[in-house]
């Protein structure tokens, strides 16, 4: 069983920066895809990252987004810079011991353990 706790959320305005945080229990968490995704309201819920064997990357992030691991504090990290509006959402982390292809990865189905997810408001 994984437990995953996001945190870092909050309100900032265009072009600013927050640092999501999800914080994994268990001790094989770096064996697991981590993945994060985003929902906004009306919308479907979103790939935004994910690391494993490779690091992904949604296009709508790229370049602004970096995903990043420390597996000796069972931590995944996702650094947002020149925020936009669009990236207003709720942020969850996602978690997987299974293999998986990059395809895959981009895929929320293919994650067994969620977080709560965390709110991340961006103004204009």
């Amino acid at each position: 069983q994984v437990q995953l706790v996001e945190s870092g959320g909050g309100l900032v305005q265009a072009g600013g920066s927050l640092r999501l945080s999800c914080a994994a229990s268990g001790r094989t968490f770096s064996t697991y895809t981590m993945g994060w995704f985003r929902q906004s309201p009306g919308k479907e819920r979103e790939f935004v990252a994910a690391s494993d064997w490779t690091t992904i990357y949604a296009d709508s992030v790229k370049g602004r987004f970096t995903i990043s691991r420390d597996n000796a504090k069972n931590t995944v990290y996702l650094q947002m810079n020149s925020l936009k509006p669009e990236d207003t959402a709720v942020y969850y982390c996602a978690a997987d011991g299974s293999p998986m292809t990059i395809s895959t990865m981009r895929e929320d189905r293919s994650y067994y353990y969620w977080g709560q997810g965390t709110q991340v408001t961006v103004s204009s």
